[in-house]
C-alpha cells in the first residue's frame, strides 16, 4: 500500500532523522517527491510504502513528535 503525505516539521527537528528513524522501526519504504528546509521550518512531501498497519503506526509516531501530517488523497502531481 502506498500513501503520499505532506510532513510540517517543527524548527527542533528539522536536523533530527525522524524519517529514517520511522522507516527503520515500521519497515516503511520512504520515497521523498518534494523537500523545502530553511533554518526555522522544513516541509516535505513523501510517498510512503508499506502494510496499512505499519503506515498508520509510522505516521502516528511522526504526529506523536509533533510533525503535522497531512495525507493527499488522489492523483498528484510533482
Amino acid at each position: 500500500m502506498k500513501k503520499r503525505v505532506k510532513l510540517t516539521f517543527p524548527q527542533r527537528l528539522i536536523k533530527e532523522p525522524v524519517i529514517f528513524t520511522m522507516a527503520k522501526k515500521y519497515d516503511v519504504m520512504p520515497n521523498i517527491r518534494r523537500a523545502r528546509v530553511t533554518e526555522t521550518v522544513g516541509e516535505m512531501v513523501l510517498e510512503l510504502e508499506g502494510t496499512e498497519e505499519n503506515l498508520g503506526k509510522g505516521i502516528k509516531s511522526l504526529e506523536d513528535q509533533g510533525i503535522n501530517v497531512e495525507v493527499i488523497e488522489g492523483d498528484f502531481v510533482d
